[in-house]
């Protein structure tokens, strides 16, 4: 049984004012001299306007967030998103856009017909890219899982320029978390849905030249479409695989309904109820060769899972090696609503108790399957995995490794996991990091040593560490040499920016903040600006 959560959370999901000024910061202990750069997160902001208030946590409005090191001083500065949606509703001071669990509520002043047929309008795609901050050509844009991005400048944090995915390339929309090779080209994942039926496509934008001054998506092109088991069930999907040589698209049994998507606006439901979960299919992982686009054409199964974030994959022996934070109940994605959210004492712990644990596993593919290879027997002869392959009549079946040991239970299970990605993605690796989630939100940080699965825990009650992000130090000869980063958020106190050793694990400064922070979602260590 997990402990009681009355700690009050209501605060990590209050509207915040913006700073767009740089504010400075108070600096208890020290952070490194070495580190020059900008951490920027994103993450909902603004839950209300007016008398109107979104329903669920991620509806709210997108706000940018900076903190620029430099001589081991640190400034903080944050932005709404100027988005279309944002203004919109600003303008009229109360909500006019839908977002994923809130409808807009139609205009009051419009007459009882004209009310009556708004429900029937297929509802504008909100442009509230409150997720992430990634790079495209060496460019950033905020996102979030729809076909709009917003080009960002990283100092400013000014929103530039609207950017549909769908004027580039045949798609509707793409992750909030490409990945990058080493050479600079950004690669994603998005969909299309249309006569032929549904598609997921596998995406590289080239890498830049670094001289434009406008948006640039152009020369993106689709490595490889891979059909919908189902086409009238496409799969809810949040991120993807990605090793030196492979993509792996994960179909999992998270389902999403597009005849309920085209009649939820008329019944007034709201998008999160479009998803479903069914436990009874399986989880199917399709191989593609990052290089020249071609479909392996093994099918590759599990029982069901579901999976959010990717830590790492790489490849060893003829093996491709994936590891992630798996859940076994997929239900929980319509769950952070408001009003679970901002609930107290009994009625939090209730919400608590039946969200999914999400742990990390490990899961082995093999890459070349002898045509004569016998049914029923362990394809995998790797020294250091437990994880199996079995061969079937339809495929390949496969059965995960646990990364972790019994310790890691009382931290609640992990999320949010970040690697060395500058070195070690794609490559053979050993450590990781996480939020390690003991309560709604992550509330402590975790570094998992895999020779051994061996934990270090940074925890304190009452303070809620959002994603860690490492950076490497600049003269690194370990994997672990560098700083974890990771803003601190205080229900009761000022939050801060920390700084954790990452190899020790143990605090080297903070940086305490004199306004509020809400609770984030994902950022990145930007060492230009």
């Amino acid at each position: 049984p997990r402990e009681p959560q009355s700690s009050f959370i209501g605060p990590l999901v209050c509207s915040v004012e913006e700073t767009p000024d740089p504010i400075s910061t108070v600096i208890k202990g020290e952070i490194p001299s070495w580190i020059t750069g900008s951490f920027l997160r994103n993450g909902p902001g603004r839950f209300e306007f007016g008398e109107s208030k979104f329903n669920h946590w991620f509806d709210g409005m997108a706000l940018m967030h900076r903190f620029h090191i430099k001589d081991g001083q640190a400034t903080y500065s944050s932005c709404f998103l100027r988005s279309d949606s944002y203004v919109q509703n600003a303008e009229k001071n109360r909500i006019v856009v839908s977002e994923f669990g809130t409808l807009a509520t139609p205009d009051p002043c419009k007459n009882i017909f004209a009310r009556f047929f708004s429900r029937f309008q297929i509802p504008k795609a909100t442009d509230n890219a409150g997720v992430s901050f990634v790079k495209y050509k060496g460019d950033f844009y905020v996102s979030t899982e729809i076909n709009f991005m917003r080009r960002i400048d990283p100092v400013s944090l000014e929103t530039k320029e609207k950017v549909d995915w769908s004027e580039y390339i045949a798609i509707n929309a793409a992750t909030a978390h490409p990945h990058y090779d080493r050479d600079g080209a950004t690669y994603n994942l998005g969909n299309s849905y249309g006569r032929n039926g549904f598609f997921y496509h596998i995406l590289r934008v080239p890498p830049g030249n670094g001289k434009n001054d406008v948006a640039d998506l152009s020369g993106a092109e689709i490595l490889c479409s891979i059909p919908a088991s189902d086409p009238r069930k496409p799969s809810y999907y949040h991120s993807f695989v990605m090793s030196e040589n492979y993509i792996v698209f994960i179909e999992q049994p998270i389902k999403l309904d597009p005849l309920k998507f085209m009649l939820y606006r008329v019944a007034g439901k709201s998008f999160h109820k479009v998803m479903s979960w069914n436990p009874e299919l399986e989880t199917i992982f399709h191989v593609a060769d990052r290089h020249t686009g071609q479909l392996i054409k093994t099918k590759y199964y599990s029982s069901a899972m579901f999976t959010l974030h990717q830590i790492n994959a790489y490849e060893d022996n003829g093996y491709l090696i994936m590891d992630m934070c798996c859940g076994d109940d997929g239900t929980v994605i319509g769950d952070f609503t408001m009003e679970n959210l901002q609930a107290s004492g009994e009625e939090l712990d209730k919400f608590f108790n039946s969200l999914c644990t999400n742990l990390p596993r490990r899961y082995v593919l093999p890459l070349d399957i002898m045509e004569d290879e016998p049914n029923d027997h362990n394809l995998i002869n790797l020294p250091y995995t437990t994880a199996t392959a079995v061969k079937t009549v339809t495929g390949v079946f496969l059965s995960h490794e646990d990364l972790y040991n019994d310790d890691l239970l009382q931290y609640g299970g992990l999320e949010f996991p970040q690697i060395n990605y500058t070195y070690y993605n794609a490559r053979p690796y050993r450590y990781f990091y996480a939020c390690g989630f003991g309560h709604v939100f992550g509330d402590s940080l975790l570094k998992m040593d895999l020779e051994g699965k061996k934990l270090k825990v940074w925890r304190h009650a009452g303070l809620f560490p959002s994603e860690p992000v490492f950076v490497p130090a600049p003269d690194a000869k370990d994997e672990d040499d560098g700083v974890v980063m990771s803003v601190v958020i205080t229900p009761r106190e000022s939050s801060f920016l920390l700084v954790l050793d990452a190899k020790t694990f143990t605090e080297l400064g903070r940086a305490e903040v004199p306004v509020d922070i809400p609770y984030g979602t994902h950022g990145l260590f930007n060492e230009m600006s």
